[in-house]
């Protein structure tokens, strides 16, 4: 059950991603694409890219926020640069509703220059429903 949540939430990041015309390159729980490997000592859920920008994305759960470590993963991983350019690398962070306003105030208290970096989104099920559900209505065009 803990599994499927997981997965449910990464699939919502991902939507995030493609909104903003980002490609996943490779993202966890996926078919067809490969899993991220590490990025230092911390996972990722997924990495994607946009022309020649790429950008990482977690999902963080109750117990990671709870995590005395969380702070270290985040200054991290949004202080990424790419290997041979040195462009940063930005940092998706999806985090449920009801989590959202915590998540907030450990993204304040980061170094100024991860800060930059970082776009945080509240993943909620409820509008993934909504817009599916205003699509069905709209005019049918073939029959």
């Amino acid at each position: 059950m803990l599994e499927l949540m997981k997965r449910r939430t990464i699939d919502l990041l991902v939507e995030q991603f493609w909104k903003r015309g980002y490609l996943t390159v490779s993202r966890k729980f996926g078919t067809y694409l490969p899993e991220p490997s590490k990025i230092g000592r911390f996972d990722v859920d997924i990495v994607a890219k946009y022309k020649n920008n790429y950008a990482l994305g977690v999902t963080l759960t109750n117990e990671d926020i709870d995590d005395n470590l969380i702070i270290d993963r985040l200054n991290f991983l949004a202080t990424r640069q790419t290997k041979y350019t040195n462009k940063k690398v930005l940092l998706f962070i999806g985090v449920p509703s009801g989590l959202f306003a915590n998540a907030k105030i450990i993204v304040e208290k980061l170094e100024p220059e991860a800060r930059k970096n970082i776009r945080l989104f509240p993943i909620s099920e409820k509008a993934a429903v909504q817009r599916r559900s205003s699509r069905e209505k709209g005019n049918v065009l073939f029959s």
